[in-house]
């Protein structure tokens, strides 16, 4: 498998506070990537520096598709196809679905005049395509508000993929989900990868992670404590070394294949 990116030995201090040391990390080419880590473990830091909102310290460097990458910014970031969907900032709650869409990314007619059917027209085909959305009473002129979590999410993801990211960061998208809303928004990570784009999947709970990940990899304090393909490892035993490393500050990363 291609990475699409690369992290090779990239840390990141604030004064003296080091919340990144010498991190390597890949996401390949359609893989679906769980980070999972505790609150100060590094997360943020870590999609920070990959959205170029934080440049690494000397000495890290970022690959894209195989081709380094220097003073990557946040405009960059996006040129190159990533995406960062928040769980709590995802979308604009007043506005309509399609505003949703295509905010900031708006289409124009040639005489550069907002084309406001063509954008109603192709958030209909996206309903109908990808989000899943069946009844009437739901139109590209409904306000996002009246959406549940799961759905929100959905058209998040939609969005990325609509505007070609290859590389979709999603942070922490079930927290606060009803179970069934929380599986909507699993299927939906499913579907970054059936449109042959990757994703990291960011959250604290495995049971979420878990059934949709290829591969895992657990941030301790600033640093990669292991990581592991799926069939690698049961959700009992990842656990019970996740326990482990809360109690010892170590992580057994033995492979014990999957049930």
């Amino acid at each position: 498998m291609d990475d699409i990116l690369q992290l090779k030995n990239v840390s990141k201090t604030f004064g003296e506070v080091a919340a990144l040391h010498k991190i390597n990390f890949e996401v390949g080419a359609n893989e679906i990537v769980g980070l999972l880590g505790d609150n100060g473990a590094g997360k943020s830091t870590l999609v920070k520096i990959i959205t170029g909102y934080h440049p690494p310290d000397p000495g890290g460097e970022i690959y894209w598709k195989g081709r380094k990458v220097d003073h990557l910014s946040v405009a960059k970031a996006r040129d190159l196809g990533i995406e960062v969907v928040y769980q709590e900032r995802a979308l604009a709650d007043q506005q309509s679905l399609w505003r949703n869409i295509f905010m900031g990314r708006e289409l124009t007619n040639r005489w550069g005049v907002l084309d406001l059917g063509g954008m109603r027209n192709e958030t209909q085909k996206l309903m109908n395509t990808m989000m899943g959305f069946t009844s009437a009473a739901v139109t590209p002129d409904s306000v996002v508000k009246t959406f549940s979590g799961g759905e929100r999410q959905g058209v998040a993801i939609t969005r990325a993929l609509y505007f070609q990211a290859e590389l979709i960061i999603l942070d922490e998208p079930t927290m606060g989900l009803s179970l069934s809303e929380t599986k909507k928004c699993l299927d939906f990570v499913e579907g970054i990868k059936k449109a042959g784009k990757s994703a990291i999947f960011i959250d604290h709970n495995i049971f979420h992670v878990h059934p949709v990940a290829d591969r895992i990899v657990i941030l301790d304090r600033g640093t990669i404590a292991g990581q592991f393909k799926k069939n690698q490892l049961t959700v009992d035993a990842l656990i019970d070394r996740l326990q482990r490393l809360a109690h010892t500050g170590t992580l057994d990363i033995s492979p014990q294949t999957a049930a």
